[in-house]
């Protein structure tokens, strides 16, 4: 299963989303059964890596986090996938604009254990470690859900 997490820059949430769920499904050995991967839907962050303070709370919680390059989701990315999980609606409405083939497999990450809620940008707010526990929780509902934990 090719999985997407998309967020504003792909500096902050994106890739604590994808660095969490790889870790979590390498720990229940289930790596071999998807293709992780996350981005952004603007051009803002293009080539910078995880933002300091979320690399911090990702190493607060022995999740590895090697260096990387933000990058804006190409509309052939966004076809290519089998879930496109956003993290807040504003996510949602310029992947559409980037591709609408994908608003079929896009949804909130938020539906896997907030109640549909979206996921706080903490880059405004700072908010890294309640950021970190959403995500956290939504990757394992995710993976419950997906019957392959």
């Amino acid at each position: 299963m090719k999985i997407i997490f998309i967020c504003h820059g792909n500096i902050c949430r994106s890739p604590m989303a994808e660095y969490v769920f790889a870790d979590l499904v390498k720990r229940t050995g289930k790596e071999h059964l998807y293709e992780i991967s996350s981005a952004a839907v603007t051009n803002e962050e293009i080539g910078n890596d995880v933002y300091p303070p979320a690399k911090r709370c990702l190493a607060a919680h022995a999740i590895p986090c090697p260096p990387r390059a933000a990058h804006r989701v190409t509309a052939r990315e966004i076809e290519d996938a089998d879930l496109l999980l956003c993290m807040d609606e504003s996510n949602l409405r310029r992947l559409a604009q980037i591709s609408p083939l994908g608003v079929p497999k896009a949804h909130l990450l938020g539906e896997y254990g907030l109640g549909g809620g979206e996921i706080e940008d903490p880059w405004y707010t700072g908010n890294f470690e309640r950021v970190y526990n959403e995500i956290a929780s939504c990757c394992e509902e995710l993976l419950r859900r997906e019957g392959r934990s």
